[in-house]
């Protein structure tokens, strides 16, 4: 710490501080108490609590003042923001810290990726932590753009910023003690150790645990939570845009064990960042489903800090920051000011922080191999049914359905009568030429074609369409953009926006890109589809590891049995 001598002098009320926070109601999470004192604030560290001098008084004349809120488990791509412009949606509502797995980045530009994160998220009015990215890529049923193995991670592990190794997506690798993904853990040994067990129980969650994975973010039932919480694990309650899982998590915690409890929101649209909240939305749904007020905010704080290790931060106490939020009522729990380091960032939803400007973009991703429409086509088989992805409303997963094809001109083509249309998935990192064809049910599209380089977990390019002529149109327009989403309507544009970081992620500010994605919905319900998140939903269609059906530009895939299937039966 800097300045030792000084604080030291400071705090024994020799001197004054810089600011002094007069007349708070702190919300202590250290104790578990709610009590009226004065905090005092130099060089961004808090330097004691009671009655000090200082040469700037802040009077909170009896408002709030509690730890600004941590958010445990985030993809900062999804959102689809510079880190920068992230910032700017989310600290009006009180974030000061997030621990982020930037698995998209990775996936698309590997070490590079994470490298880029790491620079871009430097000195921002919020505190980035790094997991690093442990299945890169997610399994070998698609292409993606790089390939990290243990080795790499050690590479980054002893970075000051980076708390450990993300998500161990390979559950079954990890508790059938496959090497590879043992040495991922041990690589990250001495760091946090993050899960991902979806439904995973008994046994052989013993075993995941046993292997040394501390946490879990994708319990979507209260038992299944309460038996990792049982065994030692850090349960991290999400709630995101479209993965809510809060309400049925929340009977699960107690003034007992909020300790080993955190908030978190995996993935987030900008829009909902902005309109609904971010980790302060999950505090408030908490304490109105009945969560007391103090357990919802240590989880939102020094819970998360403590189990991430991130020194100085999640509370209000002598060598903390100075990272703070305030606020009127407990109840309705709406954040009215958020501090960094003892400086107001935001106030009233107006972000107040200098902007510093964007690093600069890492290489170009966008190498794509293809013929138009002939690669789109596919010729019907003799007698035989075909395989299709049929959408579960709200959730991630799929169906395999079976149904007879619809056949023209001797190609099997989309059914919008029936609701069934093509999916087209195209390489785009390494030109390989690979295009996976398939039907898709879901989206109620009349006419046209939606496209996206968002598209996990290895991010080629995805489009779904009622005929070959604006898929095609669809993936030369992302090709023209470097990456992003378009909709297209008989050969023409009717909304995009342009993803040139990575293809996932916009160069535009905050308010463009929301206005942009609203443009892209409102075009994709002109055409006809009802679903509400149509590109977020796209984006799913390429996870090999989430069943029950899915395409990737190695064709078709068996997410049950992780094998690659034909598409006509």
């Amino acid at each position: 710490m800097r300045n030792l001598q000084q604080k030291l002098s400071i705090a024994r009320g020799e001197r004054p501080a810089e600011r002094l926070f007069k007349n708070a109601n702190l919300v202590n999470v250290l104790s578990g108490e709610i009590y009226r004192t004065h905090v005092a604030v130099d060089d961004g560290r808090i330097v004691g609590l009671g009655d000090y001098k200082a040469k700037k008084i802040i009077d909170l004349k009896g408002a709030y003042l509690a730890p600004s809120l941590i958010d445990g488990h985030f993809h900062v791509e999804s959102s689809m923001l510079t880190t920068r412009e992230f910032a700017r949606a989310v600290v009006p509502h009180g974030t000061g810290a997030v621990v982020i797995d930037p698995h998209e980045y990775a996936n698309v530009l590997g070490l590079d990726g994470i490298r880029y994160v790491l620079e871009s998220s430097r000195n921002l009015a919020v505190d980035f932590f790094i997991m690093l990215p442990s299945c890169v890529p997610a399994t070998m049923l698609e292409t993606s753009g790089a390939r990290l193995t243990a080795q790499d991670l050690k590479l980054m592990i002893g970075d000051e910023r980076v708390a450990g190794v993300a998500e161990l997506m390979n559950y079954p690798g990890v508790y059938l003690g496959a090497e590879s993904e043992l040495a991922k853990i041990e690589a990250g040994k001495g760091k946090n150790i993050d899960g991902h067990a979806p439904g995973l129980r008994g046994r052989n969650l013993n075993a995941y645990i046993l292997a040394g994975v501390q946490s879990d973010h994708e319990s979507t039932e209260l038992t299944e939570a309460q038996e990792k919480l049982r065994l030692g694990m850090h349960v991290l309650l999400r709630e995101g845009s479209t993965e809510r899982n809060l309400a049925t998590l929340v009977p699960l915690i107690n003034a007992n064990n909020a300790m080993n409890c955190s908030f978190a929101t995996d993935d987030k649209l900008a829009g909902d960042l902005v309109a609904e909240g971010h980790i302060d939305h999950s505090v408030r749904k908490a304490i109105k489903l009945g969560l007391p007020p103090m357990a919802a905010l240590q989880m939102a704080t020094i819970s998360t800090a403590r189990h991430y290790r991130l020194r100085n931060f999640g509370a209000i106490a002598p060598r903390y920051w100075a990272d703070f939020i305030v606020f009127d009522s407990l109840k309705k729990f709406v954040v009215r000011q958020t501090y960094k380091k003892g400086i107001l960032v935001a106030e009233d939803g107006k972000f107040l922080a200098p902007q510093r400007p964007l690093v600069p973009q890492p290489r170009s991703t966008m190498n794509l191999r293809y013929n138009a429409p002939e690669d789109f086509q596919v010729r019907p088989k003799r007698g035989a049914r075909m395989r299709v992805i049929e959408i579960v409303p709200n959730q991630i997963v799929t169906r395999q359905v079976i149904e007879t094809p619809r056949t023209a001109n001797g190609q099997v083509v989309p059914d919008v009568e029936r609701d069934i249309l093509k999916l087209v998935v195209v390489e785009r990192h390494r030109a390989t030429g690979n295009v996976g064809v398939g039907f898709v049910r879901g989206f109620k599209l009349k006419s046209g074609a939606l496209g996206s380089t968002v598209a996990h977990d290895a991010h080629n390019v995805v489009v779904v369409g009622a005929n070959d002529a604006d898929i095609a149109r669809a993936i030369e327009e992302l090709v023209k953009m470097q990456g992003g989403q378009v909709a297209v309507d008989h050969g023409k544009v009717r909304a995009e926006l342009a993803l040139p970081i990575a293809g996932l992620v916009s160069d535009r500010p905050l308010q463009e890109v929301i206005e942009r994605i609203a443009a892209l919905n409102a075009a994709a319900q002109a055409m006809g589809c009802r679903l509400d998140a149509p590109f977020m939903t796209l984006s799913f269609l390429s996870l090999s590891p989430i069943p029950e059906l899915r395409l990737t530009d190695q064709g078709l895939i068996d997410a049950v049995r992780m094998r690659p299937t034909k598409l006509f039966v």
